[in-house]
């Protein structure tokens, strides 16, 4: 039995609806099941190819009524080509290291992700998480997964001084950004961007072929920074197609709904 039929032979759950966090007046179901034991890396592999999201010891996708909205998106790291406002972030940032650590909580981490919680994100899903919420979230991995931090050297001292971080899962064919954060006091690193930048480095570096970025929600603002990475894929939850922008896929889409229609 291979890998992905030992994955769609995994018992499925399905959540109750409740109010969806990004498209206003829309409810959300997800479809999920837990990842534990000597099958848990392979079914990931296997489900995060499919256009699945790891969360802790769960691997879900949206299964919403009426909604098709999230798509599963990914950067193919051969063919990315970084646009010229991608080019400088990756130059404004030229002062940091990258230090892959264990998937293990340090008081820096979570003292990090705070600041970050509390300023842009105070409103949201995550405001409270404490330390012992943080330390659940990284060390409860039952796959192959790493902390990415993002060190300068300090002004003042010369040591290195933790600016950003990235819970990151290690796929069989790529590199899956599970939850980033950052030192909220430097928007003009654009820090956010620059993780996504050197991820996709990272997974060449590593003989890797795509960077997994979560879900795109057609119609959310906030989702929008997920297609600036041209190209990018999208999955539909069987297949995978490359776009070169959304309107690429929005007329792809189109063009699929008339041909349906007859």
């Amino acid at each position: 039995m291979s890998h992905h039929e030992s994955a769609l032979k995994a018992q499925f759950y399905l959540t109750a609806p409740q109010p969806c966090p990004y498209l206003e007046g829309r409810e959300e179901r997800k479809v999920f099941t837990t990842l534990q034991g000597a099958s848990a890396v392979a079914v990931n592999n296997a489900l995060s190819a499919r256009g699945f999201r790891r969360s802790q010891s769960v691997i879900y996708r949206p299964a919403c009524v009426g909604c098709s909205a999230c798509m599963s998106i990914r950067i193919p790291v051969a063919q990315f080509r970084p646009s010229k406002t991608q080019r400088r972030v990756i130059a404004r940032n030229g002062d940091l290291t990258r230090r892959p650590c264990e998937a293990w909580a340090t008081e820096a981490q979570f003292g990090l992700f705070r600041r970050y919680l509390d300023r842009r994100h105070a409103d949201g899903g995550m405001a409270d998480m404490d330390a012992f919420d943080y330390a659940s979230m990284v060390d409860e991995t039952p796959v192959n997964s790493a902390v990415i931090e993002y060190t300068r050297p300090d002004p003042e001292t010369g040591e290195a001084q933790l600016i950003g971080a990235c819970l990151s899962d290690i796929l069989g064919d790529g590199l899956s950004m599970v939850y980033s954060f950052f030192e909220p006091d430097h928007p003009q690193r654009s820090l956010g961007a620059y993780m996504i930048l050197d991820h996709v480095r990272l997974a060449a570096e590593m003989g890797l072929h795509y960077v997994y970025l979560g879900y795109w929600v057609a119609g959310s603002p906030k989702m929008s920074y997920k297609t600036q990475y041209r190209p990018f894929e999208l999955c539909d939850g069987a297949s995978w197609r490359e776009y070169e922008s959304v309107e690429a896929f929005e007329a792809w889409r189109r063009s699929r709904l008339e041909t349906a229609a007859g």
